[in-house]
């Protein structure tokens, strides 16, 4: 079942791009789109479970509450590790999880408390103790969403290029790409100190550098707040899915916010990868 869409500039238009490519039937096709760029997190693979044990490791390394649930860590998560584990450190001062998401992005009053209660070197010293344990315990529960290598091996079939871009560590972003999704992806974009992270375009903005694709051929693929607003930096076209870190109804709103603050990003929905496949223009 198609998911609702949110417009601000009408979906359709993407028919006026369309260009040919081969299906796994080796029939031609009309796609939409030359290149689809994914989040990682939420998006391609479940890695809740593995970010929780090692953030719960981590702080117990720190001497910090260390009992978070799945649930809680992946609404710390998105927009890198240093939100992450401010987040679970304004938990820890009893801010609300309606004020967590606050953390991170423009207007963020929060960080200042955070910094000012435990120090800006104890953040940094609880960054450097997940960053050294994830990478290599990253891959212990951690596994892709159903249908997800089925529709990457689809795209790439059909010709068209695919990348991960994710604000997880570089090191683990290249590692699980190689683990779970070899040869399918393009190109493999983690934090790194030399580019901005996501909700900045410069992640986006390098891959599809990388992938030789204009930014009007491509659509950006993610699960959260963090991914909508990359995608409006960036000026893709965005899929927003529902089986990730964000609950559905969270997306719904951002997405009228969006719609209501303009800036003609286009939003599409979905609740299964067979609807990504449908919206890029492969023949299922």
């Amino acid at each position: 079942m198609t998911a609702p869409l949110y417009d601000q500039a009408d979906f359709s238009r993407q028919s006026n791009r369309r260009n040919k490519g081969i299906n796994a039937e080796g029939k031609a096709m009309e796609l939409r789109y030359n290149a689809v760029i994914f989040d990682m997190d939420g998006t391609v693979l479940d890695t809740g479970g593995d970010l929780t044990d090692s953030l719960n490791w981590a702080l117990a390394q720190t001497g910090h509450n260390s009992c978070y649930t799945k649930a809680m860590v992946t609404t710390f998560f998105g927009s890198g590790v240093a939100v992450a584990v401010t987040r679970a450190l304004a938990c820890e001062m009893g801010v609300g999880p309606d004020r967590l998401l606050e953390i991170g992005l423009e207007g963020d009053t929060i960080t200042p408390k955070v910094k000012e209660h435990f120090g800006e070197e104890e953040i940094d010293r609880l960054y450097q103790v997940f960053k050294s344990y994830y990478p290599s315990h990253c891959a212990i529960k951690t596994g892709p969403y159903p249908g997800i290598p089925d529709l990457i091996r689809d795209l790439k079939d059909a010709g068209v290029k695919t990348a991960v871009v994710s604000n997880k560590l570089d090191e683990a972003v290249g590692k699980l790409a190689a683990d779970y999704f070899k040869g399918l992806f393009d190109v493999a974009i983690g934090e790194k100190p030399s580019v901005r992270r996501k909700p900045a375009p410069d992640m986006t903005d390098k891959a599809l550098k990388e992938l030789g694709v204009d930014r009007s051929h491509a659509v950006y693929v993610g699960d959260s707040e963090i991914d909508l607003l990359t995608a409006r930096n960036a000026g893709t076209d965005c899929i927003s899915v529902d089986w990730g870190f964000r609950p559905r109804k969270f997306l719904e709103k951002k997405a009228r916010e969006f719609m209501q603050t303009g800036g003609g990003l286009t939003i599409r929905l979905v609740h299964e990868p067979a609807e990504i496949a449908e919206l890029v223009g492969l023949a299922r």
